[in-house]
């Protein structure tokens, strides 16, 4: 049956992804109504985060931000298919990219550095254009898909401008196995982890756990720390902003490693808050007593 679903989709897929922006965009706007007031997709679980995230604000300021999210949402749906089929000059047309010099760096000096980011703006096409960057390889980790056959589809969506993956159970022994290349791993540190072993901060507002994955390897390999930014300027033109964090992790401990980019990616939500990804169950865990 996941076979059969896989090929009768597989056509509509790449044919959406082949559509020019400006088409993408028409066809976001009807999926907006259709998502957001005809299903009502998540809209429970977004209405609590923001809720709880910005205490500040009122019924009206909630609601309004809590519409600029599901229409961005469906936005990154449809650009985020786009990857499966757009070229390097299209995409270098609605994604720029800023802090070069800072892996140049690295690499004059030969270190191989972890990158630090959330979902905020479209991860995806920010992935896409750093393949376009020379200066080191970049592996992202991912959960690879229970579907085998849409897993594919997303592997593919992924490598084919040149960059890699690790499964996230396989993340240790590929760095170990590419010690001996210049690699930037990209950890997307803003998921939900087991409440156990994570570290907990107070993030948004919420008794929060972190996932410590990334400062624990920052340190094992002792990588730089570098924070990617990513800044939408209009409807489907983004900035992908790279800096300096931790420079050498030596120097401080995992939990000051966990803090300083779980603060840097709360400082970007916090200006632009309605391209973070809502609709996921951050705050699912408790703390352990």
């Amino acid at each position: 049956m996941k076979a059969i679903i896989y090929y009768l989709t597989l056509p509509l897929i790449f044919l959406i992804s082949s559509l020019p922006f400006k088409v993408l965009y028409l066809i976001s706007d009807v999926l907006y109504v259709l998502i957001y007031r005809v299903l009502g997709y998540r809209k429970k679980v977004v209405r609590e985060n923001l809720k709880n995230s910005f205490p500040a604000m009122d019924a009206g300021q909630l609601l309004l931000l809590e519409k600029k999210f599901f229409h961005y949402f469906t936005d990154l749906i449809l650009e985020s298919l786009k990857t499966l089929t757009i070229s390097a000059k299209t995409l270098e047309k609605h994604v720029s990219f800023s802090g070069r010099e800072v892996f140049e760096k690295y690499k004059s000096e030969g270190k191989s550095v972890v990158i630090v980011m959330g979902h905020q703006g479209n991860w995806e096409l920010a992935g896409a254009i750093f393949s376009l960057e020379k200066a080191h390889q970049l592996y992202v980790i991912y959960h690879p898909l229970k579907n085998k056959y849409f897993d594919k589809m997303v592997y593919h969506m992924r490598t084919r401008l040149g960059n890699k993956l690790y499964a996230m159970k396989n993340t240790v022994r590929g760095m170990v196995q590419n010690r001996g290349e210049l690699t930037a791993t990209a950890f997307i540190a803003d998921q939900t982890p087991s409440p156990k072993g994570a570290y907990w901060t107070t993030f948004l507002n919420q008794d929060t756990p972190v996932f410590s994955g990334t400062a624990k390897l920052a340190k094992k390999f002792d990588y730089p720390v570098v924070y990617a930014s990513v800044k939408r300027s209009k409807r489907g033109r983004y900035e992908v902003v790279v800096e300096e964090l931790v420079d050498k992790p030596s120097e401080f401990t995992e939990d000051e490693i966990s803090e300083i980019h779980t603060k840097r990616l709360e400082k970007d939500i916090n200006e632009s808050p309605e391209i973070w990804l809502w609709s996921h169950r951050r705050w699912k865990h408790k703390r352990f007593n």
